[in-house]
């Protein structure tokens, strides 16, 4: 079902963005197919809403995001960009707004509390990569391309960068910024940029696969564990062990995971998850 804020594309008569709720799994499809599902000052109002939204909705467990069309998202309108250049104050300022509205996005994937899954086809590039890397999973079909290529046209791709750079080694982010270069899924997959490869033709499937398993587990403690990788992984190794020491000395306190060990030990079925 399509439901919510949809607003209509200016060229488009289609909703920009559908929700369609699968049991606890909430899909997003970015549907902007003609502009390649670039993230333009609509589709990232929108996208914002509607994560917002997931984010207070305690039946939504994972989410999935999906781009129609032939790719998965192209990175920023750069004809909106363009059009945005008045003069250099006004130009500068846009951008500017428009690149803290997006890493706001980005950051709202991490620190909501339902895992977010990028289901990636055809291409996914600049700000398309960005938003696959800033996914706390990712399942890509075997014809995927993955780049961060502003350096072909003058615009070096600063902050793709920043969620790029925190998911594969420092050397591959650099190599792929500097050379503007593609790299398919296979290599996407090796490097860590993406969780599982799956054909064309079963990639819905796969990535609904993963989510479904992910969904089972008790909610309460997939948003603790969530919320602590991402905090332990900015700190030093002494700081990390103390925080999630306290982390699992608090989840040990919760009655649903004293009731799943105890259902464990004794080899039955725990009484409520």
């Amino acid at each position: 079902c399509i439901r919510d804020r949809l607003h209509m594309n200016e060229v488009q008569s289609e909703p920009i963005l559908f929700r369609k709720k699968q049991n606890n799994i909430e899909i997003i499809t970015m549907n902007n197919p003609k502009k390649l599902n670039a993230l333009s000052n609509q589709m990232l109002s929108e996208l914002q809403y509607t994560l917002d939204e997931i984010s207070k909705d305690n039946s939504i467990k994972v989410v999935i995001i999906k781009g129609s069309g032939k790719v998965f998202c192209a990175g920023h309108d750069l004809k909106e960009m363009i059009s945005s250049q008045t003069s250099d104050d006004d130009g500068k300022k846009s951008m500017i707004d428009l690149f803290s509205r997006c890493s706001r996005l980005m950051l709202s994937i991490r620190n909501m509390p339902q895992p977010v899954i990028a289901q990636v086809h055809g291409l996914a590039t600049a700000a398309g990569c960005q938003l696959v890397a800033s996914c706390d999973m990712a399942v890509a079909g075997k014809q995927t391309k993955f780049g961060v290529n502003g350096v072909n046209i003058g615009l070096f791709c600063s902050t793709p960068m920043v969620a790029l750079s925190r998911n594969i080694p420092r050397k591959l982010t650099f190599e792929m910024l500097t050379t503007g270069e593609f790299i398919d899924a296979k290599k996407a997959c090796a490097i860590g940029l993406i969780n599982r490869i799956a054909s064309e033709e079963k990639l819905a499937s796969e990535t609904l696969k993963l989510a479904q398993v992910v969904s089972e587990k008790l909610s309460a403690v997939v948003k603790i564990g969530k919320e602590a990788f991402y905090n332990q992984l900015e700190m030093q190794v002494e700081e990390a062990y103390s925080y999630t020491g306290m982390v699992m000395a608090e989840n040990m306190g919760l009655k649903d995971t004293q009731e799943g060990i105890l259902a464990f030990l004794e080899k039955r079925t725990p009484k409520s998850k």
